[in-house]
Formats: structure tokens, sequence, C-alpha cells
């Protein structure tokens, strides 16, 4: 537990600041909520969304950010004049080299044969354009389209072919929530298949070797109740459909998903969200790891 510090100073004038400084390891927004016992969770999320917080001279936006002992945590009170956030997503991180985002369910990460309509790349391609007209974005991964949750994106076509070379090296951790069907009894497991895809671009499940691409699924319950449970899923590989189809394989479908066996729909969206991206940064090397909140409406079934 921090004790606010007695090193808190405030600049007076018209850019008034608080620095404060940091005495042990903790994440941003549990040493802010101490620091500024004042200010809600909502208002500290307000300041690092509109770029009013800095660690070590960098503007931060992750609210999971560590802080280490002995950095400098500096508060600007005056409001950042900070380009608007593109509808449809909200971009967590960004540097010279990739952006994450949190996109929203409903939306397309990429356009598809058929479907030409607004995604997450072509939004984020028009928002990075208005900065200057000869940025680009690079896809690296895809979510389903009622998936929500943390993506990235390259930033050029040499970072995005450096990803996909190494993405298993690279890919420290991929983490999601899910909401499915019934009460799983076995607090924790692995599920392992080899996934194909038919002409009507359903994925079906083999459990022969080889048979089709391999697919390996760790999950384990962190609520239940009689209609549904809320899961931790880790991904080792990750194939198209790969959850929903391994959650309908332990005869759990994720609720809403009726394209794989779901018959309940209580969020109207399927109850699949991308919490959790780790991963090596491909210039520095260093490990960055974003975590969004689980969303409100997956817990609400559980209260």
């Amino acid at each position: 537990m921090h004790v606010p510090s007695n090193k808190l100073r405030t600049k007076p004038g018209k850019e008034k600041q608080t620095y404060l400084e940091v005495t042990e390891q903790d994440e941003l927004m549990k040493f802010l909520l101490v620091q500024l016992p004042n200010k809600s969770r909502n208002d500290i999320k307000s300041l690092l969304a509109h770029r009013q917080i800095s660690v070590d001279n960098e503007v931060i936006t992750q609210f999971n950010h560590p802080l280490l002992n002995g950095q400098q945590v500096v508060v600007n009170w005056a409001k950042v004049l900070i380009e608007e956030q593109p509808a449809g997503l909200n971009i967590v991180f960004e540097d010279p080299y990739i952006i994450i985002i949190e996109k929203q369910a409903g939306l397309l990460s990429i356009a598809t044969a058929t479907e030409k309509e607004q995604t997450a790349y072509s939004i984020l391609s028009d928002h990075v354009k208005k900065r200057d007209p000869k940025n680009k974005i690079f896809v690296l991964h895809r979510l389903d389209r009622e998936t929500s949750g943390v993506m990235m994106f390259a930033k050029s076509e040499m970072i995005q072919q450096a990803l996909q070379k190494a993405w298993k090296e690279a890919i420290l951790e991929r983490t999601y929530i899910v909401v499915v069907e019934g009460a799983v009894t076995k607090e924790q497991g692995t599920i392992t298949s080899w996934l194909t895809e038919s002409k009507a671009f359903i994925m079906y499940s083999s459990h022969t070797p080889n048979n089709g691409q391999k697919a390996i699924t760790h999950y384990r319950v962190l609520k239940k109740n009689k209609h549904y449970s809320l899961l931790e899923v880790k991904l080792e590989t990750g194939r198209k459909n790969q959850i929903r189809v391994h959650m309908k394989d332990i005869g759990h479908s994720v609720i809403g998903d009726k394209k794989y066996g779901a018959t309940k729909h209580p969020i109207g969206r399927l109850g699949l969200h991308a919490q959790v991206l780790a991963f090596k940064h491909p210039t520095t090397g260093e490990v960055v790891r974003y975590e969004s909140e689980i969303p409100k409406v997956f817990l609400n079934l559980f209260i």
C-alpha cells in the first residue's frame, strides 16, 4: 500500500502540474488512486485518455503501466489538445512502429471479398492519414466481427514482416475472456484438435492427428452459475474461430454463437473479448503488455 508522497509538488501558473515520486513497484492506476485520493477511477481514466499523465517524461495512457522505484509521475492538470479518437475503436498504445487498439464488438477487422463496409483497418488508416497522407498501417492479425478487445497493427511493411515471420516467438500471450453456455464442471483444461474449413466457411474439429491445422486452447473457469460460465482462455495456436469451435467441442458454446451451436443470446453480441496481448517489441526487444478490462455486460451475467 502506498502512502501519498510528501514530495508532491504542484507548479503554479497556467500549466499546473503535480509531481509524484514512486517509492516501490506498482501499477499506474493503483498508484494514482492512492496518491490522488480526491480523484475517482473514472477521473484518472480521463486523465490517461487525455494524455495528461507522464512517467519519466513519457506520456502514458495504459492504466496498468508498471512503475518502478525512483520513477517520477507527472500529472498535467491543463488539458492537452489531442486528436479525437476514431469512432468504433480506441487507440491504447502507439509508438513509431506499432499501434494497439481496442476494437468494439460488431466491427470487422478488415474488409473481405464480400464485405466492403467500414472496418477497424479502414477507420485506423483514415485516422493516421489525417496526420500525414503518406502514413499507412499494416494488418498483423484479426478478431472476429463480434469479438471485442485488443488488436495490433504495424506502421510499416518492414515491421509487419518482421512480426509475422517471428509471430510464434514474438507473441508471448494472447488471453481471451469468454462467456459460454452452462456450468463448466472441469475447472481448467486443455483442448487439442485439428481444424479444417468447409466451403461454407464453417470450421470443423477433428481429433485425428494431422487432419487439418493443429489447434491448442487452454482454459480456466473464473466464475459460473447454472446458466453461464466465465472463462479465461489462452491460445497456444491462433486458428480461425479456434475458441468458438473448441468451446463447442466441450459442450459449452460461446453465448450468441449460433454458428457453433449456441442457443442463448443474452447480451446481443458474442461472448468473446480479447483481453491480453503481450509481445516482444519488434525494434527494442522489450516486452509490451496491454490488458483491457472485462466487459461489464459479461460480468453482469454473474451478479
